[in-house]
């Protein structure tokens, strides 16, 4: 017909670019959302499973996760987030290294470092008082393969002060019972990497956050194992154990 109009539905970045348009305000200064639409698309193409997860669901969750990203300055590319499918629902969440990107970010204390560590057999650990201030003590064996006894995590502040957590092996085992993927291979393969997760997530929720609500409830969920945990668990191992390539994963969950 001649007076008949064609009309195309906009792609997923128009739709993504559009939603950043229009909260502009609410994103970090420094955000290139030219650079940030393209990463997310290009993740978003070669993830199969999050591909049928986007026809059987729709792209609503998607799109909410990746614009929770974007409010905290967490980039896809550099592992800072994970979108995980369980079911029909998508959970956002920073990875390890989005949760020290978030604390460095975001403190209203100032941080200088934020890190965790393994204790094992042979290794000298010590936890001080020193002048009234909380102080930990630890020499590592070198090149150490011995039995894992427990992580912390420390957080140095710029002023001098420090604030830490500790957990042994059990405590994680705890923290273990809450994920939903417990028996996952993560846990069974990669333990001591979740581990220092659980005990730097735990310290996070210690230290003053100014988000403005946007990204609390991501920070303090519980700890849950990503999709395809053998190649997470694998990739964070070479950035200190917590670091990954991909914003979400393919594979199923493993209950």
């Amino acid at each position: 017909m001649p007076n008949e109009v064609t009309t195309t539905r906009p792609s997923f970045s128009d739709e993504l670019s559009a939603d950043l348009a229009q909260k502009r305000e609410a994103l970090p200064s420094d955000f290139n959302m030219t650079r940030f639409v393209a990463n997310s698309v290009a993740l978003l193409n070669g993830n199969e499973t999050l591909i049928k997860f986007a026809k059987e669901n729709g792209t609503a969750q998607i799109k909410a996760g990746l614009m929770r990203g974007a409010f905290l300055g967490l980039d896809a590319l550099n592992s800072e987030m994970y979108l995980v499918p369980y079911g029909n629902t998508l959970n956002f969440m920073p990875s390890y290294k989005g949760m020290v990107k978030l604390c460095m970010k975001y403190a209203t204390r100032p941080i200088n470092t934020i890190y965790a560590k393994v204790v094992r057999e042979g290794d000298e650990f010590e936890e001080k008082i020193v002048n009234g201030q909380p102080s930990i003590d630890f020499k590592p064996k070198p090149f150490s393969k011995g039995k894992m006894l427990g992580v912390f995590a420390v957080c140095l502040y710029k002023d001098g002060g420090m604030v830490y957590d500790v957990m042994s092996t059990a405590d994680v085992e705890q923290c273990r019972k809450s994920s939903k993927s417990k028996n996952g291979p993560a846990w069974n393969a990669w333990f001591e990497e979740m581990a220092k997760k659980c005990v730097l997530r735990r310290l996070a929720k210690s230290i003053s956050l100014d988000l403005d609500g946007i990204g609390t409830e991501g920070l303090n969920s519980g700890l849950e194992i990503e999709t395809d945990p053998a190649k997470i668990a694998e990739r964070e191992t070479a950035e200190n154990g917590n670091s990954e390539e991909l914003v979400v994963e393919a594979a199923e969950v493993s209950e």
